[in-house]
């Protein structure tokens, strides 16, 4: 190799590999020199591996497997077999090497005599060979990415990137449930599945495993709860009276270890690995009820579940540590001899405990107990002991399981303890393989070790034991027996110490975790599994002992374990033969910690065969590396090609002489070499990473991750030496109070939340020296508002405690506890002064973490000085650290502002104190010093201001006001007319003037009252309007806000929340009065008014009223719908909270007592002018006039037993003169006293015309008493004539149409801003219907589901006003009609909701009951009512349109179109120029659509019996072929069609007309005919006629070839015959509405012809006699 002193400087700046052995003063490192910057090593036996930057990979050192075989290359070789692949990690066993690539692959070399290679059938791989990770859990079958690789002796571990482990290779430390070796095939590790594992580590025949605490973030992997072999249950729950046992001791049968037998077949196999003598049978636990069990071989998998979980975690007896003795696997209990005091008295006591457990087998018959039943004193000793260990630990939920484990555990030795150990109790042998017996030895083990060495570090964990499910009995701790015996201390259970640590919140999951537990499996012949003994584990078991202890790293040496923790510790165990677990502790099968010096904070470190190296930082921050184990002899580093067996020989020479370490020893040259980012070790060799200090960017990297780890430390000793003593004291809660305890437990909280974030962030600076040293994995950078807020919250925290006077309160409990001389404090605060009180020592000390927001600062600005001004990484290092000085300086403001307000409250009279001080409250200013007064205050009266940050306090001598600043204004008063300094104060119930001393003080108070408003706004809101407004003087004032009234009226103690405007609400909100109701809707000037929902409670029927719509000064205004309690629903127009105006009142559903329905106008509530009243109970619907909720006045009354009313009512009854018609035309005319009974003078017309007039008495229906005469008209032929007088006129005695809906249409008006119809002016309409469709967009955007698309297209088209103004063309005429039929479709529009009123107001009318024949000529006549007055209201807004009948001027060239101007009446769609203005042309294509189904309903009842004997005809005419229909109606023969066209012809092909040929002549005449009933207005019906008769004159036309008039003759049979081939089922109907509804000016055009034509055909018809 290239060798070179380390002392001169290479080429490379970075990865530069210094290498040496062992250590002895005169050790000089050499420097290795490489093409690239070197990134990780992986040292073997007698061989290493580097992997360099760029992915490739030199192996070095002895490498017997390549076939070119030098005994040690020069240099390091490059592995050629992996080029083109890029490698991100490397590992070496100790014959064997092991590399992962990018994409996760896999590759192996070297040694694979035990199948470390993970590749069958051969015994050495020479070059890097794939090797794949496939997954047969899934379908299809996967291969399994790697991060990362592990190789020890005998095996290999591979991590996935599903962080699960693998294994192949040989021996039990693979964890795997197999009995053959070698496992050639990379396994899956069952026992680790389902667990998030975060680093793998391999000692030479031992495994451990870095896994995160099951937490929240584990809740998506499916938890692992049957053992994949045997299918039982891995955990079990045993419910024992109060207590309930968790376990997870579950032993799979078919993964125990080997019995006898195998172990004979297997021997050859396994005598590297596992040494063990056959002749040593594994005994199962208790399998015979016998008193006495005999040693059985292998275990029966059916035996009972407490067996079960009493059966070890997989223990493999081992051989190593004595010979056998007389029971079989043998397990010394204590053999080293220990300094702890009651060794013996433990042992007699166990002793006693068999013995009463023998007693108890006896009496039970045999069957294992969980708790002694009998053997009286024994038992309850016991008992006293688990209730005193329990009542000791703060933590109830530990203490029970712990303690329960030690009881269960004692009850679990089994009968031949006694016998074995004896009196002398020096080899007491436990016969039997259970977890139990593992655990005893544990606690044996922690009971040595904490008399020795840890008792503090005991005391400082007690609080924070993992209860990890699974796992949840761990070992009975020496704290707990310590305890025991000890008088008892009030624990007080806190979240934050008692579990591992706080909830962390979910955005700290970029942060490496903390929560962590080792897991190891293997031989553990020297103890480096951590269990506490020297058995071995074929399945991976959590070592208990270190799993709060936050370890971030595991390393394995060869014999040895050793684990790193957060808090830069080291704990260590395993073979200590050569110091190297870095303590002289004895037993050291469990973890503990290497002794360094205090101050020396361990972040790397590396375990070889012999000797441990550790990379620190000390009271620097360039790293220094301390070593631990067998020293090296001079002359072995002085001739480095010595021969190995002559190194062996030395160190065997070594060990005799015992040159090693005590503890961990600094190596003098390590400043020598640079940053230090990694240290290895392997076999004897130890290798250094280190880069040089380019620009000093690698320094400052160095300098913050060390800053980090230091703070960490700083804050877990506040944590451990402050708090947890403080919070464990007795009286603290009594002392502090309830108000200051919560504070107290927040802030701890937070500390705890900090104090974790910074350990995890501390963990990941430490990660980024060893990995990639560059700016972007600086978690601080893109995650600074996590460290922000947990700072804010925290600094928040102190500063409530504070001022609540909470270290006042703390000083007697921490005199009490730390003593009268404070020098901890003192040394944690770093505070200087002398002889400080206690409390400020306190504030020093909570306020600490703040100071570290200036390192972050200082230490990112050195960063930034390592980049180019105008680089991204500069501007992200300058951004962060700005935010954390800008966040540095804020915090100390707000110490600042939390010290003013303590003193303070330290001097403000007593009595207001409780009630004012609040932890959230600071002060900002206050007028004590008479700076500011109340204007035309009494001259002796007191009145003193004081700003808070949230409130303004007036407080006079005895009383003081609140008044909140989120609604507080204030308004300099000008000075120039008073002189005065005045500052207006508004408040919503108050409006004061406080009067300054002077223009100073007036700007000043003005200036922070403002300020201070401006920042409680912000923090109540964060809204759009206050964000960020720090910079303005004046805060806004419209603002968002909530307050609650307080003084008398309509208000008091209401709560209202949203929008104000100086003072008054305004603008959205909600207002909750105490007794139930809410408002929530707009506001104007502290008012409701605007859309809004009104609920209230009905105390009664126990639901709410509900009221949704628009209101106006405080009380419902417009339209509305008021849903009763009761179920009533009002749905209209109200005025000042009253119904007033048009409106529908439903009542009760069907199927309750009164359901009706009343449609009409209201007054002041009550039921007032015209309204139709549906009682649907009764079956009557009543129309006509009402006063004060009465009948009163003319009106129509039809059942659904047909009977018709028509006359006057009084007080609700049918009273005076009316007319009744009952079904069957039977009629009466005159005088009526109550609903439906005559009384009086009348005139009784029958149906056949006889009458009886007199006086009558009785009700219709039931018996009519009757004086008077009798006549019967029709015996003389002569008086035919006199009858038709004698007709009664129906529609005198109703309603007139005009009177009908008139607050429909008065509304229609108002909302177009006129008083009453057509007073006003159109321009200012045109205004309220702008503003009116803007609002309601407004509307829809805050509800969208309200409108569909097309709609919101109309409404957008609707927004511009059409031209109004100036004389009407046809152009002007049409735009007018295209606006009108949008207008109308949209309800937003004032023409719009008129139309949709009329429609329900006619709808209500004419259906259902009111479908009575007799109603047709009202409903006609309403319809033409509505045509009038809506053409009103268009000439209104269009004030140049021409009145009913005027003629628009048509364009000047189509002269010759004037002559005709009937026959204009064209389809709407191609207008004819020259237009008669008309109602009904321009509004029916409106109107006439939505009502037509009630109207037609009402025709076709009134024609029904025409109708009837019209189809009677048309069916029976219908029968003949067309020749002789033709024939019979007369049509001349020269119009008989010859042929007609086929429906599928040929081209131009046609058929001929036989005699048999049906429907077929005149087809397509008949085909449009027929499209009279899809249309619906009068025009576009004689549309429809007008076609048909086009269409016949073109078949007539073709058939003579030649022009053709018509004369009537000829027509109207050709015409008959289409109209019944058309077939038309109510043409009756059809032809009475067109009659009825036609356009007056069409009447006597080519129109009125042609519709005479089909009213003759109709006549003719009915009277056709069929001969």
């Amino acid at each position: 190799m290239e060798r070179k002193s380390s002392g001169d400087d290479g080429a490379g700046e970075r990865g530069l590999l210094h290498t040496w052995k062992g250590y002895s003063y005169s050790v000089t490192p050499e420097r290795l020199l490489l093409r690239g910057p070197v990134l990780q090593v992986a040292l073997g036996t007698r061989h290493g591996v580097l992997l360099v930057e760029g992915g490739q990979v030199y192996s070095f050192g002895e490498l017997p497997w390549k076939q070119s075989h030098v005994p040690e290359p020069a240099k390091p070789t490059l592995e050629s077999a992996l080029s083109g692949q890029r490698v991100v990690a490397v590992a070496a066993g100790s014959f064997h090497s092991g590399a992962v690539t990018e994409d996760g692959g896999v590759h192996m070399w070297g040694d694979n005599a035990a199948g470390q290679c993970g590749l069958s059938g051969l015994s050495t791989v020479p070059n890097p060979t794939p090797v794949a990770l496939v997954d047969t859990d899934t379908t299809p079958t996967q291969t399994v990415p790697v991060l990362e690789l592990a190789c020890g002796e005998q095996h290999t571990l591979a991590l996935s990137a599903q962080r699960e482990v693998w294994a192949w290779g040989s021996g039990c430390q693979l964890g795997l449930n197999v009995a053959v070796f070698p496992v050639w095939k990379p396994q899956k590790v069952e026992h680790l599945a389902g667990r998030y594992v975060l680093q793998v580590a391999c000692g030479a025949s031992h495994s451990l495993a870095l896994v995160r605490c099951l937490g929240p973030q584990d809740i998506h992997r499916p938890p692992v709860d049957k053992c994949r072999q045997c299918n039982q249950l891995l955990f079990t729950m045993t419910d024992k009276e109060d207590h309930v046992i968790i376990s997870d001791a579950h032993y799979c049968p078919l993964s125990m270890e080997l019995t006898e037998d195998e172990v004979r077949l297997q021997a050859p196999a396994l005598t590297q690995g596992l040494k063990m003598s056959p002749s040593e049978p594994v005994l199962s636990s208790h399998t015979s009820t016998s008193n006495s069990p005999p040693p059985t071989r292998g275990v029966d998998p059916t035996q009972d579940s407490e067996k079960e979980s009493a059966l070890a975690n997989g223990a493999l007896t081992a051989a190593d540590s004595g010979p056998p003795a007389q029971s079989g696997g043998s397990v010394v209990l204590g053999v080293k001899s220990s300094p702890y005091p009651d060794e013996q008295a433990v042992k007699d006591y166990l002793k006693k405990l068999s013995e009463a457990e023998q007693m108890d087998k006896a009496t039970a018959g045999g069957t294992h107990t969980l708790l002694p039943s009998a053997g009286g004193l024994t038992s309850s000793t016991l008992n006293s002991l688990v209730a005193s260990c329990a009542s000791a630990v703060g933590d109830r939920v530990a203490s029970t399981y712990e303690a329960l484990s030690l009881k269960k555990m004692m009850n679990y030795l089994p009968s031949g303890v006694a016998k074995a150990g004896g009196p002398a109790g020096l080899t007491s042998v436990v016969g039997d393989n259970t977890a139990e017996r593992v655990r005893l030895e544990d606690s044996m083990q922690a009971k040595k070790s904490s008399s020795t060495g840890d008792i503090r570090e005991e005391e400082a964990e007690g609080l924070r034991r993992r209860l990890s499910l699974p796992g949840l009995l761990s070992q009975v701790s020496p704290r707990l027996l310590r305890k025991a015996c000890r008088p008892r201390m009030r624990a007080v259970a806190l979240t934050p110490l008692g579990g591992p640590v706080p909830e962390v919140p979910e955005a700290q999951e970029v942060f490496p975790t903390l929560q962590t537990e080792v897991w190891s499996w293997g031989h553990g012949e020297h103890g480096q599994l951590g269990h506490g003994d020297s058995l071995a584990r074929v399945r991976p078991l959590c070592i208990k002992s270190l799993n709060s202890k936050e370890v971030v790293r595991v390393a394995a040496g060869a014999h040895h374990s050793l684990a790193l923790t957060a808090q830069s510790q080291v704990f260590s165990w395993g073979s200590n033969s050569f110091g190297q677990l870095g303590h002289m502790e004895s037993p050291s099968t469990v973890p503990r910690l290497a002794k360094l010096s205090e101050g020396i904070r361990v972040w790397d470190m590396s375990a070889g065969e012999r000797h441990t190296l550790l990379l620190a930082d000390g009271d620097c921050f360039r790293p220094i590396i301390y070593y631990s184990g067998q020293q090296v002899k001079e002359e072995a580093e002085e001739s480095p090609a010595k021969e190995l067996g002559q190194q062996e020989e030395e160190e065997e020479e070594e060990q005799r002489a015992g040159s090693y370490t005590q503890q961990p020893v600094l190596l003098p040259f390590c400043m020598d070499l640079g940053y230090v980012s990694n240290v290895f070790a392997g076999s004897q060799r130890c290798v250094a990473l280190s880069d040089m200090n380019v620009m000093g960017f690698i320094a400052g990297l160095h300098e913050l991750a060390s800053a980090e780890r230091k703070f960490y430390c700083k804050m877990c000793n506040i944590k451990t030496q402050i708090i947890r003593p403080l919070l464990e004291m007795e009286a603290l809660s009594s002392a502090l109070g309830q108000t200051a305890t919560g504070l107290l437990h927040t802030l701890i909280r937070r500390f705890g939340l900090l104090c974790h974030l910074t350990g995890q962030h501390a963990a990941s600076l430490t990660a980024n020296l060893r990995r990639v040293r560059d700016v972007n994995s600086l978690l601080v950078l893109d995650n600074a508002s996590i460290f922000l807020d947990s700072y804010t919250e925290y600094c928040s925290a102190v500063g409530n405690f504070q001022v609540m006077g909470g270290f006042q309160t703390l000083t007697k409990p921490s005199l009490d506890f730390f003593g009268k001389s404070p020098e901890l404090l003192m040394k944690l605060s770093e505070c200087s002064e002398e002889n400080p009180a206690t409390a400020d020592l306190l504030v020093a000390l909570f306020y600490l973490p703040t100071r570290h927001l200036h390192e972050y600062g200082r230490l990112l600005l050195k960063l930034v000085t390592c980049f180019e001004v105008c680089s991204n990484d500069y501007q992200r290092l300058q951004d962060s650290c700005s935010k954390f000085e800008a966040l540095a300086l804020q915090l100390k403001r707000k110490r600042k502002d939390a010290d003013y307000t303590f003193h303070f409250w330290k001097s403000f009279p007593g009595k207001m104190t409780d009630s004012l001080r609040k932890p959230q409250r600071r002060l900002i200013c206050e007028s004590s010093n008479k700076a500011l007064m109340l204007q035309n205050a009494g001259r002796f009266s007191v009145n003193w201001f004081i700003v808070f940050n949230d409130a303004l306090v007036h407080a006079q001598f005895s009383s003081h006001h609140v008044f909140p600043l989120t609604t507080l204004w204030v308004e300099p008063i000008p000075e120039e007319n008073t002189g005065l300094h005045g500052l207006k104060m508004i408040t919503p119930e108050e409006t004061f003037t406080l009067l300054a001393s002077s223009p100073m003080e007036k700007t000043k108070w003005l200036r922070s009252i403002n300020q201070a408003v401006e920042q409680a706004l912000s923090a109540a809101a964060q809204d759009s309007a206050s964000v960020g407004s720090g910079q303005k003087l004046e805060p806004p004032v419209p603002r968002t806000a909530s307050y609650t009234f307080y003084k008398d009226g309509r208000l008091k103690e209401a709560k209202y929340e949203g929008r104000w405007l100086a003072g008054k609400p305004n603008g959205r909100g909600v207002l909750k009065w105490p007794d139930g109701r809410i408002y929530t809707g707009a506001f104007k000037n502290g008012l409701e008014d605007g859309f809004g929902e009104l609920l209230a409670p009905n105390k009664t029927l126990n639901k709410n009223d509900q009221y949704l719509g628009h209101w106006k000064d405080g009380k419902m205004h417009g339209l509305g719908t008021y849903r009763y309690a009761s179920g009533e629903v009002y749905d209209g127009s109200f005025q000042d909270s009253m119904r007033h105006g048009h409106g529908m009142l439903r009542s009760g559903k069907l199927n309750t007592s009164s359901p009706s329905v009343f449609i009409g106008q209201w007054l002041q509530d009550k039921k007032t002018g015209y309204g139709v009243f549906d009682d649907i109970t009764k079956g009557e619907k009543y129309m006509g006039m009402w006063q004060d909720h009465l009948r009163q006045g003319t009106a129509v009354v039809v059942t659904q037993f047909g009977l018709y009313y028509e006359g006057a009512f009084r007080d609700n009854k049918m009273m005076g003169t009316g007319i009744l018609l009952s079904d069957d035309d039977t009629t009466y005319e005159g005088e009526f006293s109550d609903d439906w009974t005559l009384n009086g003078k009348g005139t009784l017309t029958m149906a056949n015309s006889d009458y009886l007039e007199g006086s009558f008495n009785g009700e219709w229906g039931s018996g009519l008493k009757v004086t008077g005469s009798y006549f019967k008209p029709h015996l003389f032929e002569a008086d035919k004539d006199k009858d038709k007088t004698r007709a009664v006129k129906l529609g005198r005695l109703c309603v007139c149409a005009e009177d009908k809906w008139q607050a429909v249409f008065e509304e229609c008006w108002s909302q177009l801003g006129c008083e009453a119809a057509g007073r006003g002016e159109s321009w200012k309409a045109w205004e309220n219907i702008a503003v009116a469709l803007a609002t309601s967009r407004q509307h829809i955007r805050d509800s969208p589901e309200m409108l569909s698309r097309s709609h919101s297209r109309t409404l957008e088209s609707l927004e511009v006003i059409p031209p109004h103004e100036g004389p009407i063309t046809m152009e002007r005429y049409h735009s007018i009609r295209l606006y009108l039929l949008k207008a109308c479709d949209i309800p937003l529009h004032p023409l719009g909701r008129l139309l949709e009123t009329l429609v329900a107001v006619y709808r209500m009318t004419y259906v259902g009951v009111g479908a009575n024949r007799r109603l047709l000529p009202q409903a006609v006549n309403e319809i033409k009512s509505y045509l009038n007055r809506i053409f009103q209201i268009v000439r209104f807004l269009f004030r140049d349109l021409p009145e009913e009948g005027g003629l628009i001027p048509e364009p000047a060239t189509s002269l010759q179109d004037k002559k005709e101007p009937g026959s204009t009446d064209a389809p709407l769609e191609s207008p004819k120029p020259g237009r008669v203005v008309s109602s009904s042309a321009l509004l029916l294509p409106v109107l006439l659509p939505r009502l037509y189904p009630p109207l037609f309903t009402l025709y076709a009842l009134d024609k029904e019996r025409e109708d009837d004997v019209y189809w009677d005809c048309v069916l029976r005419l219908n029968k003949q072929p067309d020749l002789a229909l033709l024939a019979f109606l007369g049509v001349q023969q020269k119009f008989w069609p010859v042929s007609f066209p086929v429906s599928m012809p040929a081209l131009g092909e046609k058929q001929q007309v036989l005699s048999s040929t049906k429907d077929a002549c005149f087809a397509s005449a008949v085909e449009t005919l027929q499209q009279i009933s899809t249309t619906f207005t009068p025009s576009d019906k004689l549309q429809v006629i007008q076609l048909t008769f086009e269409e016949i004159t073109q078949e007539v036309q073709s058939l003579l070839k030649q022009d053709f008039l018509w004369s009537m003759d000829d027509l109207f049979p050709v015409f008959l015959y289409v109209v019944l081939r058309a077939r038309i089922r109510n043409l009756g109907s059809e032809v009475s509405l067109i009659e009825d509804l036609m356009d007056p000016c069409v009447q006597h055009g080519e129109h009125g012809i042609m519709f005479t034509t089909l009213k003759a055909c109709y006549y003719q018809i009915q009277h056709e006699k069929i001969t």
